[in-house]
């Protein structure tokens, strides 16, 4: 009898559990069948979804449930709290699998290559976000002494730490939020929170859902300048051809024409503002330096030559995400991905034999979580299509218990799917106790006691 073919993806994040889905959908997962373990770094899967997402954003957070029907396929084992390389490495995973996709994600700040840039007090995005979001890796702790604070940036993350930082602490109870976070947000003194982009209205990358969330909080007013609205050709045809743009432009032109309210935290939407200097005295952040842009005609700026210095004692710059070099993979440092055709790694140009990526680790953080999707789809058929034609070597030990003794004998505490479900029963059991649906656990130890690992 023909055996399944066995395939190892590494990160559990929705790539690598939308890869796993295709790979159940495909002709392949009938004749012969497929095998397929999951490899995460954390002691629970869903990655972005879990560690990427505000925890405000509960319809985002939905798509675990359907993520949670394709984990739960008999075809499918996590194992969770395994490190690549350091538990396994690419060596061992061939030895066991016919095939293996890398879905990492990105989850690092891209650099923002302007001076000042590391004084105390400037930050990355993603820093805040894992802080917020509970990941088991960062300080318990974040400091929010700042009363006006910049956010660099115009796209959904931008948004979300931005509102983070406007919203208070007791709006966000209800939500997942761990205890250290709430506690740490009651400490914020922020009252003004300013976001910065380069170009226009009509060049925004907010969601139009994400932006008018912004507007319903009770004690956040938002504040777009009307000097701010302005339109070139190149802009107009963007807002004529794209739905989304268009939508984004009109409600930031409605928050333009309308009188300023009375709500005690004030977040202003600044267009046409390039970052260009964070200024600091002591080594502190003391003001954010922009230079004025206009547009060209083309929906892209050019400088004017005027600045302005804002009065901000903290800056976070949300320029982008970035994607960790993989071990013994090739890795391109300037778009922060692994060189791929259609999914195939490529070293030297050549293809690596059964090595695959899809997600971020693919084609760089853009798009929406769902767009990944199609990134699995292609990846899959590659996969599927070279092992119809025999370019997958057999691996040598293909027995489905073989990585398992591998990990017990080095030692390795690793979760299960059905740990996961311990996990998230006991995160529930934690937030109906305060009458919230889940309390996030924070603590990599006591995850893995919760787990049963």
């Amino acid at each position: 009898m023909t055996r399944p073919v066995r395939v190892a993806i590494v990160g559990a994040g929705p790539a690598g559990i939308y890869a796993a889905d295709a790979l159940l959908k495909s002709e392949a997962a009938q004749d012969p069948g497929v095998s397929i373990d999951l490899f995460e770094r954390m002691p629970a899967p869903f990655g972005l979804i879990r560690y990427g997402v505000a925890p405000d954003h509960p319809r985002i957070k939905g798509i675990v449930k359907a993520l949670h029907q394709v984990l739960d396929k008999p075809q499918i084992r996590l194992f969770g709290n395994v490190d690549y390389p350091n538990d396994i490495n690419l060596d061992d995973l061939r030895s066991f699998y016919d095939a293996v996709v890398f879905s990492t994600g990105a989850d690092a700040d891209r650099a923002l290559d302007i001076p000042g840039i590391g004084l105390e007090g400037s930050y990355g995005a993603a820093d805040f976000v894992s802080w917020y979001d509970g990941h088991p890796e960062v300080p318990r702790t974040w400091p929010l002494e700042a009363e006006k604070v910049a956010v660099l940036g115009v796209g959904n993350v931008a948004l979300d730490v931005a509102r983070i930082l406007a919203k208070t602490a007791d709006e966000l109870l209800p939500t997942e939020i761990p205890a250290n976070v709430y506690e740490g947000l009651k400490a914020n003194k922020a009252l003004e929170v300013h976001v910065f982009g380069r170009r226009g209205p009509a060049q925004a990358k907010f969601s139009p859902m994400e932006l008018r969330e912004l507007d319903h909080s009770p004690n956040i007013e938002v504040i777009v300048n009307p000097e701010d609205i302005d339109y070139d050709e190149g802009s107009i045809a963007t807002r004529r051809e794209n739905k989304q743009a268009n939508m984004v432009a009109s409600t930031l032109e409605n928050w333009a024409i309308r009188d300023v309210g009375d709500r005690p935290h004030k977040l202003f939407l600044h267009f046409f503002e390039s970052p260009v200097e964070v200024v600091g005295e002591d080594g502190r952040v003391t003001a954010l330096r922009t230079e004025r842009t206009e547009l060209d005609g083309t929906g892209n700026v050019r400088g004017t030559g005027t600045f302005t210095d804002w009065d901000v004692q903290s800056v976070y710059r949300a320029v982008g995400y970035y994607s960790q070099e993989l071990p013994k993979l090739p890795f391109d440092v300037v778009s922060g991905t692994v060189p791929h055709a259609e999914g195939r790694v490529l070293a030297g140009g050549e293809p690596m034999t059964s090595v695959y990526v899809t997600g971020w680790i693919k084609r760089g953080p853009v798009g929406l979580i769902g767009h990944t999707k199609g990134d699995a789809n292609e990846t899959v058929a590659c996969l599927l299509e070279d092992h119809a034609a025999g370019r997958l070597p057999a691996p040598a030990e293909p027995g489905p218990d073989a990585v398992v003794d591998f990990l017990e004998q080095r030692g390795v505490r690793y979760t299960t799917r059905e740990g996961w479900h311990r996990l998230d029963a006991h995160e529930q059991a934690l937030g109906a106790e305060q009458g919230r649906e889940r309390v996030k656990v924070v603590e990599r130890e006591a995850m893995l006691d919760a787990s049963g690992a």
